[in-house]
Order: C-alpha cells, then structure tokens, then sequence
C-alpha cells in the first residue's frame, strides 16, 4: 500500500497528458512490441542466437560483447542488440503505465497498460531460458509466441485508450459477427503455431556452431507447411466472410476498412509464405514474414476490440 502512494504521488508530479498524447504513447507501445519480435527473427536467420551465450550476462563477467576466437562480432552485435531492444520495449510499456495512470483513466485501460510491462518481465526470463537451453526450438516457439500475444494486447490497449472513460459501450459490429471475428482470432493463433514449428523444423536454426548443433523438430516440414497454409487459408476466408457480413449489415465504414485492410495483409502474407518456401526460405522474406505477422496479429486484435467501443453520453 505504501509502495502504491508512493507511486501515486510520483505520477502527480507528472504534467497531465493530452489525449493525443495518450495514443501516440499506446502506439508506440504497439510497434516496440512488434519491432522486438523482428529484430528476434533478425538474431534467427543470422545463426546470431548464440552471439551471447549467457543471460543476463552477455559473456561469463561482462554485460557487453567481448572478443571472442568462438564468436563472430556480427553475432555478437546483432543479439546484443536484440536484448537492447528489450529496454525500449520496457521504456515505452513504463510510459505507458505513467501517462495513463497520471490521466487517470479507467480501470479497464491501466490493467492492459500495467500487463505491459509485466509481460515483458516474462518475456526476458523465456529469452533467457532460450539461450541457457541453446536454443531448443520449442522454447523459440515460446518465445515467438509470446510476443506475438503482447502485440496483440498492445493493440487493445491502443483502442482503448481511444474510447472515452465516461460514453457507454455501444456494438459496432452486430454479436454473430462479433463472435465471427473471435473465432478469426483463435484460427489465427493456429497459424502463428504451426508458423513456429515450421521454422522449427526449417533451416534456421539460429546457431550453425558444429560444436553444438541445435536441436530441430523432427517432422516433415512439407507436411507442416501445407497444415500451415491450409489453416491461413481457412483464416483468410473468415475474414472475407467478415467482411462480406460487415457490409451486409452496414457496419461502420472505419470498421470495414479495417477488414478490408487484414484480408489484404493476409493474402499478402499467403504470398510472401509461398514465394519463401518455394526459393529456400531466404533471411529476408523470414523477416518480412513475422513483420506482417505482427502487423495481421495487431490487426485481428484491433477489429475484434473496435466491435464493443464506448461512445459519448450524448451520442
């Protein structure tokens, strides 16, 4: 109790936030969490994932890269700069427990904005279990997976602090629909886990060190990638008949742009999956990959937010 008054006067010394403010703080919560997963990816295809073999210390005795016979310096620099991420990952989710909470918003709004930095708390520690493991694929998985969850949360946050504390909650999207687009929601969470078990049993295993070779899955990836694209296929059709529905019913035009907007990012990613697979899985389409991975994800959870919005009193 005394920690939280503390806290509370700390935040009223703070000047009062604009509104404006508020949303530019909550994007930039969003795109921190999904810059993170990218640079994460980055480490990936490098083989950086190793460039610091230990957590939280870099090397045994330093927090920083060191020389090292064993490590590249590319390595190095690019895990290291991965793990630097985390601290503007941390920076903004502060920001964003301080602005809100010093603009003394609803209750709803300050519990996703104090899950940021909670989560990111976690996220440190499965990073660090990933790299003291040697990066065993089901802990990357994990990994991967958990970002793309606060991506998600993130996103909600952003709409959110959007609506107004006082207006009272109005459906801009009719409940069938509604629940369409939950369901949307968990066949997407069926896509990001076989996406990860494809990389899981791809080429990237982010180490090539023979020394200590990583641990792959042991499945066909064939077999894993048509279960991969049948379910981003299955995905892409709901949110066309999402949209169809939204149109049907005459759903706010915003409303319907954003639908509009994922099914285009879906089909996109359908294509940039396809063309990966087809040339070798080059680094570079497996970053662009989880990139719009993150943007599909932030996408799903604002439409599915936006669906139950809280309008003016006067509205």
């Amino acid at each position: 109790m005394a920690i939280g008054r503390y806290f509370l006067r700390l935040v009223d010394l703070l000047p009062e936030p604009s509104p404006r403010a508020q949303r530019i703080t909550a994007a930039l919560v969003v795109a921190t969490q999904a810059l993170i997963a990218v640079t994460g990816v980055i480490v990936r295809v490098t083989a950086s994932g190793l460039g610091c073999p230990t957590w939280p210390q870099c090397f045994p005795g330093s927090f920083v890269p060191v020389p090292h016979a064993e490590v590249a310096a590319l390595h190095q620099a690019v895990e290291f700069g991965n793990r630097m991420m985390t601290f503007l990952v941390v920076l903004t989710a502060a920001a964003a427990v301080l602005v809100l909470t010093r603009a003394r918003r609803r209750r709803e709004v300050l519990v996703y904005a104090w899950l940021m930095p909670a989560s990111t708390v976690l996220q440190a520690v499965i990073g660090g279990i990933t790299v003291l493991t040697g990066l065993l694929w089901w802990t990357v998985a994990v990994h991967l997976l958990v970002s793309m969850a606060m991506v998600w949360l993130a996103a909600v946050l952003f709409v959110k602090v959007g609506q107004p504390d006082d207006g009272v909650p109005r459906r801009q999207i009719p409940a069938p629909l509604r629940a369409l687009t939950a369901v949307s929601g968990g066949v997407l969470a069926a896509v990001l886990v076989t996406g990860t078990l494809v990389t899981a049993a791809g080429p990237h295993a982010g180490d090539k060190s023979i020394e200590r070779p990583v641990a792959r899955l042991e499945v066909d990836i064939t077999t894993l990638v048509h279960l991969h694209g049948a379910l981003l296929i299955c995905y892409l059709s709901l949110l066309v008949a999402l949209g169809f529905g939204l149109a049907a019913v005459s759903a706010p035009r915003p409303v319907q742009l954003r639908a509009g907007v994922l099914a285009a990012l879906v089909a996109l990613q359908g294509v940039v999956g396809i063309v990966q697979f087809e040339i070798g899985v080059p680094a570079v389409l497996v970053a662009v990959h989880v990139a719009l991975a993150a943007a599909i994800t932030a996408g799903t959870a604002a439409l599915w937010a936006v669906g139950m919005t809280r309008v003016p009193v006067e509205a």
